[in-house]
């Protein structure tokens, strides 16, 4: 798939290369012939999970005493990048391993760690986050939910809503106010355990795409959690949740720039083999000069992007970075999508066709992880 850039690209290491092609082949022998089925069901099944587990392809990142890899943030990246790459849809695996996981590598105790994060690099325990809420998307301040202090326990009532891995969780880090007179500065992060008395999944949401991609409403009526599911300080959840959001908006920039790369190649495919008026389509100069417009925008994206991630790999990656390297590279994304699926003509309407399934379930990027509009506000506050 690299194919169509004009320089080599360096940031990985030969280890990175190695998992690359072992995700490759796990993504086309596990993942790709059960999509349909994934579709169908609106839910990646646990044994998919499991299997990812066995093979090492989770918390690559985490340390070993915890069950994880060892490895660093290149080998998260290959992951993110074939996933995007394969036109495997659904897969909950990046907001497992590199978004969640992290939170409890980052602020849990020894104890919090042996006790969650050795299931969950083996895929047993799926993780998600709760902090979007009906009437608090990207403004984290504006959250609702509530966490009081009741002896050595927490009583958390609230509701949440688009949250991935919402129907498969087994653990989720729940946004939550301790005292909400405080605003943001009284935030803190909770751990629920799937089962724990008052905490119900709702339905699964039905999306315009990701069809196979767990997203669901979460509720708290009355849920009590012991004081050691805490995690961190009381009060500093949304100094942390800031420190995190910057690799999570990173990962999305990723899958971009790999979904551009792919869908680029495709159509080249595409519009060598469809013959239109007797000749093929790439013979029409509209068609190579609109492929070169893209091609240049997808070389400027990967350059961008590769040099971010050269940053994180030093953990040098700021909050303004990460927010640049996704707005740019989500917008180009869809705009790049939108222009080549014309080349397809009617046949880019057809859900069978990549492309197709491409344009739906790649909308979302300017959405979640916080939305373009956030990403302007993040960058112009150094302005």
């Amino acid at each position: 798939m690299d194919s169509i850039l004009t320089f080599p690209r360096t940031v990985f290491r030969e280890d990175h290369e190695m998992l690359r092609q072992t995700v490759r082949r796990f993504l086309a022998r596990e993942c790709l012939p059960r999509q349909a089925q994934w579709d169908r069901d609106g839910v990646v099944d646990r044994e998919t999970w499991l299997k990812a587990g066995r093979e090492g392809l989770l918390c690559t990142a985490l340390d070993p005493a915890w069950g994880g890899g060892g490895g660093d943030f290149g080998h998260s990246a290959a992951i993110v990048e074939e996933i995007a790459r394969s036109g495997v849809g659904g897969l909950g695996f990046g907001l497992h391993s590199d978004v969640v996981a992290p939170y409890i590598a980052r602020l849990g105790t020894p104890e919090q760690k042996q006790r969650w994060l050795p299931a969950c690099a083996r895929g047993e325990s799926i993780l998600a986050v709760a902090m979007s809420e009906p009437g608090a998307g990207s403004d984290l301040k504006a959250i609702r939910t509530t966490a009081r202090r009741e002896g050595d326990h927490y009583v958390i009532n609230g509701a949440k809503t688009f949250i991935s891995n919402g129907l498969n969780c087994d653990l989720v880090v729940v946004v939550a106010k301790t005292q909400p007179e405080l605003g943001a500065k009284g935030v803190s992060l909770l751990m629920v355990e799937d089962g724990t008395p008052g905490f119900c999944k709702g339905r699964k949401l039905e999306k315009m795409g990701q069809e196979a991609a767990d997203t669901a409403e979460l509720f708290f009526e009355d849920v009590r959690v012991p004081v050691d599911h805490l995690l961190g300080e009381e009060n500093k959840g949304f100094s942390y949740l800031m420190q995190e959001l910057a690799q999570e908006r990173f990962i999305i920039a990723l899958g971009a720039a790999a979904k551009m790369e792919a869908m680029f190649a495709e159509t080249v495919r595409y519009v060598k083999e469809r013959v239109v008026f007797g000749k093929p389509l790439i013979d029409f100069q509209n068609t190579r000069f609109k492929l070169a417009e893209i091609k240049a925008r997808t070389t400027a994206v990967r350059l961008m992007v590769d040099q971010y991630l050269a940053e994180h790999l030093r953990r040098k990656l700021t909050i303004e970075e990460a927010a640049i390297a996704k707005l740019h590279s989500t917008e180009e994304l869809g705009r790049a999508l939108d222009e080549l699926l014309q080349l397809y003509g009617g046949y880019g309407y057809m859900m069978d066709y990549p492309i197709a399934r491409a344009f739906v379930d790649s909308r979302v990027t300017r959405i979640y992880g916080g939305t373009s509009e956030v990403m302007k506000e993040l960058i112009s506050r150094n302005l």
